[in-house]
């Protein structure tokens, strides 16, 4: 099955949930999910109320859409994930969310060079970031602690980064990354823990569902 083409704002109606897939508009009074906060649809207002009478597997598969569609991953790819997080050692649901977190692009979102992950993965393809000083252009590459992201020196007066310096100069990042706005660089500090971060989904309740 190809990638979900149906408008980002639709695909947050759906779930329920922000999942930050528009950018800016994620956080403003303008995301339809503020206005209308049931499913998309005529019958949307009946199905929101079905969302409270959902099954234990219905839970799980809802929790598990909800991560796929916020990283912008295929079935595949996601399972895949769950495989290599219960193969390793320790925590499955920490080594999930690790995995997922962990990825290029989407350090390079949370690093704040991007506004959507979307976006974070159209530059990583075109060559923009630097991993210790090379090249990646692997969207799903695994970020190590102690690795330096930053973006091609080259590029940095061009419009789009330029852009970006004032909003890097106000942006906080979650504990387990550290950030030098002027530099337009950023470094994994330390493994990621569970609690370090609030996602809209329960990771718990994913590996449940690919446990049955």
């Amino acid at each position: 099955m190809g990638r979900n083409l149906d408008p980002k704002c639709k695909q947050e109606r759906r779930e329920g949930v922000k999942l930050y897939l528009k950018g800016e508009k994620s956080y403003s009074s303008k995301n339809p999910l503020v206005k209308r906060d049931y499913p998309p649809g005529m019958h949307g207002p009946q199905l929101a109320k079905s969302r409270s009478r959902l099954s234990g597997y219905g839970k799980q598969l809802r929790e598990k859409q909800k991560a796929k569609k916020m990283y912008r991953l295929l079935e595949k790819q996601f399972k895949n994930y769950y495989l290599q997080a219960s193969r390793l050692s320790g925590n499955t649901t920490e080594n999930l969310l690790r995995l997922l977190e962990q990825r290029l692009d989407n350090v390079v979102y949370r690093l704040g060079f991007a506004v959507s992950r979307d976006t974070a993965r159209q530059i990583v393809n075109h060559g923009h970031i630097f991993v210790d000083g090379k090249k990646v252009v692997t969207p799903s590459y695994q970020v190590k602690v102690g690795q330096e992201i930053s973006v091609k020196p080259s590029l940095l007066n061009k419009p789009y980064w330029q852009t970006q310096q004032q909003r890097l100069a106000k942006y906080e990042v979650t504990g387990w990354l550290s950030l030098k706005p002027g530099e337009f660089s950023g470094c994994v500090v330390s493994q990621l823990k569970k609690d370090d971060l609030a996602v809209p989904f329960d990771p718990t309740l994913i590996i449940e569902f690919y446990s049955r």
